[in-house]
């Protein structure tokens, strides 16, 4: 049975709304307390184009280019192929945006630019397969169905993204079609999407309408003059594409402004990183030193872990809360993130400021 388009609307009691059209929003840091799995409806929302209307009973992923068997694959089909479930976490590369100094263009997201979903779907190495791919393959462009209108983008006004072969296979790319157990919302990519586990967002290409393999880099307007971080070396403009996520750990409770009793407070969190798993987070009171954090869950690059350290606090007042994650790779939340033009990237160590009752 072909599911049906979700168009209950957003939660916006839970959301912070960055732009109406299209709409962007980012999830309220309290609205991810409680479980690892992000509801449907608080879900952050990142789109460049207005969300297209899209029938799923006559909708058709077209998989060409340089394969041997091109394919035109219906819902129901797809449906029926061996699914498997993932839990991935998606964040935006802009989120923490609207932290950077001097401001960079764009939405201007603070650190709610992220969730977590539990994604069913069928694995893209296995389309793949059954279109088969020739041998001069590289690496494949995903095609959403959303574009602009007015002023062209890129070569077709699409948003187009691109992996090679190896980034997919690495990251075991996903095309997902439930979200949580229910059909894809109509801001979210129904009826399919690609999720790409341990990448920021933008390679997750929601309405997917297309998928092309290609014999050589894909150079379109979301590929090389966006989702990049430039940089001005000597003189010389260098931009390196918009990757994996990068280590960062989130503070969920206390939130901003709370009002606290007693002098043993709870600090909550998740923590990623899309490169190696999180291997510690340590939090800091008031500037003290860095005391170390419980993990918990497995560790991945696919999902956020949840983690918990108790502190005790001397005095009533203002009090700050710093986290600053670890992963195995060694690498550590900064101090102040590089800045780049287009304000990706900001993993800088967060600071929560809230009071404690005497």
């Amino acid at each position: 049975m072909v599911s049906k388009q979700v168009v209950s609307a957003p939660d916006r009691a839970h959301l912070i709304v960055r732009s109406e059209d299209p709409l962007n929003c980012e999830t309220q840091i309290s609205a991810l307390r409680g479980g690892t799995v992000t509801p449907n409806e608080r879900f952050y929302i990142r789109s460049h184009f207005a969300a297209p209307r899209i029938e799923g009973s006559s909708w058709r992923l077209a998989v060409g280019g340089l394969v041997e068997r091109p394919l035109r694959l219906g819902l129901e089909e797809i449906e029926r192929l061996p699914a498997q479930v993932r839990t991935v976490t998606l964040e935006c590369a802009g989120n923490g945006r609207a932290f950077l100094q001097p401001k960079a263009p764009g939405e201007q997201w603070a650190l709610g630019a992220v969730s977590t979903a539990e994604w069913t779907g069928v694995p893209l190495a296995d389309i793949l397969d059954r279109a088969g791919l020739r041998s001069e393959a590289r690496g494949a462009v995903f095609k959403g169905a959303d574009g602009a209108t007015g002023q062209p983008v890129g070569a077709d006004g699409r948003y187009d993204r691109s992996l090679t072969l190896g980034e997919i296979m690495d990251a075991d790319v996903l095309l997902a079609y439930l979200m949580n157990g229910e059909p894809l919302g109509a801001h979210h990519g129904y009826p399919l999407r690609a999720i790409v586990p341990g990448w920021y967002g933008v390679a997750s290409v929601k309405w997917l309408a297309e998928i092309e393999v290609v014999d050589r880099p894909f150079s379109g307007h979301f590929q090389t003059e966006r989702y990049v971080f430039e940089s001005n070396r000597n003189g010389v403009i260098e931009k390196e594409p918009v990757r994996q996520q990068r280590v960062r750990a989130l503070i969920t409770h206390p939130g901003a402004g709370d009002e606290i009793g007693g002098d043993v407070v709870s600090v909550r969190g998740f923590a990623w990183s899309g490169t190696a798993p999180v291997a510690r987070v340590d939090v800091s009171v008031n500037g003290g030193p860095w005391q170390p954090a419980e993990l918990s869950g497995s560790p991945s690059t696919q999902c956020w872990q949840s983690w918990e350290a108790t502190v005790r606090i001397d005095g009533a007042g203002s009090v700050t809360i710093r986290a600053r994650a670890t992963d195995a790779a060694g690498r550590v939340q900064p101090e102040l993130a590089d800045w780049n033009r287009l304000g990706y990237g900001n993993n800088a160590i967060q600071e929560v400021a809230f009071r404690l009752r005497g």
